[in-house]
């Protein structure tokens, strides 16, 4: 953790002439401003209390004046000084700092996710516990595309060649974009990301990224700065990276899998283990948070309209709450491991998640399997693809879930899950207002 006075000595010695003030919003993304670098310490920072209330169009909910009791007005921003790093795509010596959000009388910004990542993270603490996440983020390569009406397609690889036919975990297929990935971590290794290995997934042009295990606010501000470095990258060698869960009707979907464990603080040991290396109680219990309180919050793990394209059955997507060993089809996996690497990997999350609030709600679901001591169902054997489809099918779905269970409200904050609720409402209506291609292929001329 670097004080403000190591960052001001910082920024002189590395001769940084710029400063990118960051704040994550609802989606995820990176909202802020730039400050020249002799002025950001004495700097004043605030932005308008708005951006955390914004849908992906850059529209309003009706909750948003409900809510903030304002008319959009100030939060105050706070550099988070273990958050800076240089930002090597710049065209100037630059660097970004994430920036804590809080209310004018000095409080935590309740509709800042960082905060309500915070706030899970501190229930923990209080227990005398410390979760560890290990998150897995895969993403597609596409051609550059700027005319929203045309399929997307997978970029032409040194072959020359577009990909067409599974590739997973292909060598050369993979070594199909070399430029990119290089790029790619030589950005990672300017910026201090925990960036592990790299693999091909079965998508025409799909990666996958995993990182190596750690605290889950830092990794979620590695995933939130990750997004910008891969789209970055891309564009350097002009093409895109997309996140989205389910770019292309034809190829998978794309996951952001989230590994955890929790440890003691006291000898820090894995709680999910017993001295005699069996799984503990406390794993169950865990489990059984997942299993129960997962339906809640999927809104969270699926937060956009296309979230939902990507839960079909036989493409590497959960469809039911089943949990088995080693078992990919379902959900919840739990991983051979040594016991002190007994952990639970969440398979629904999708890679267009706000990393912050979708680490927040595994942990809250497993955090109240703990205090509940709430037990799973028996593991699953076999494929739970062939098993009933329990997955929401539409966002305005996922979020009727949102506000039913009364724990889930709680630990996250009222305010804050109505104005998500309300946020999320408003671009499932923008999306249901548009015509699609196929209702003019289909029902123009034959209803």
């Amino acid at each position: 953790m670097q004080s403000e006075e190591s960052v001001e000595e910082f920024l002189k010695e590395n001769l940084i002439s710029e400063v990118e003030c960051l704040v994550p919003d609802i989606t995820g993304n990176a909202r802020g401003k730039f400050i020249p670098a002799n002025k950001f310490v004495k700097e004043d920072s605030r932005l308008p209390e708005g951006i955390l209330a914004q849908t992906v169009t850059g529209e309003y909910s009706d909750d948003f004046w409900e809510l903030l009791g304002t008319v959009d007005g100030d939060m105050l921003l706070e550099p988070d000084p273990s958050t800076m790093r240089k930002v090597p795509w710049a065209n100037e010596a630059t660097v970004q700092i994430i920036h804590d959000c809080y209310t004018k009388d000095g409080k935590p910004h309740p509709f800042s996710s960082r905060n309500v990542l915070k706030r899970i993270l501190a229930l923990y603490e209080a227990e005398g516990l410390k979760p560890v996440i290990a998150p897995e983020v895969e993403f597609y390569l596409i051609e550059k595309n700027i005319d929203p009406d045309s399929a997307l397609k997978p970029p032409i690889g040194r072959s020359g060649r577009h990909e067409t036919a599974r590739q997973s975990y292909s060598i050369d297929a993979a070594n199909e974009f070399e430029d990119f990935v290089e790029t790619m971590y030589s950005y990672g290794d300017a910026m201090g990301l925990d960036l592990d290995t790299l693999i091909h997934e079965s998508g025409a042009a799909q990666l996958e990224v995993n990182f190596i295990h750690g605290d889950p606010l830092d990794l979620a501000d590695q995933v939130f700065t990750f997004k910008r470095l891969a789209r970055e990258a891309a564009l350097k060698h002009n093409i895109y990276a997309t996140f989205m869960a389910k770019p292309m009707a034809s190829e998978p979907g794309s996951a952001k899998h989230i590994h955890q464990s929790v440890l003691s603080l006291e000898d820090g040991s894995n709680i999910f283990a017993t001295a005699d290396g069996e799984y503990s109680d406390a794993f169950y219990h865990y489990l059984g948070g997942l299993q129960t309180y997962t339906p809640f919050v999927m809104s969270f793990f699926a937060p956009n309209v296309n979230s939902y394209r990507r839960f079909t059955r036989e493409v590497a997507a959960p469809i039911n709450l089943h949990w088995g060993f080693d078992n990919r089809t379902t959900g919840l996996r739990v991983p051979d491991a040594a016991p002190k690497d007994y952990r639970i990997e969440n398979r629904f999350p999708g890679a267009d998640v706000n990393p912050y609030l979708s680490i927040a709600a595994t942990l809250a679901c497993g955090y109240l399997g703990l205090k509940k001591g709430i037990k799973p169902s028996e593991p699953f054997h076999g494929n739970a693809y062939n098993e009933e489809m329990q997955m929401p099918r539409t966002l305005e779905e996922a979020l009727r879930g949102l506000q039913e269970d009364r724990d889930i409200v709680e630990i996250f904050g009222s305010e804050f899950i109505q104005l998500y609720t309300s946020i999320k409402l408003v671009e499932f209506e923008e999306f249901n207002r548009v015509i699609s291609s196929w209702e003019r292929e289909f029902l123009l001329l034959t209803v």
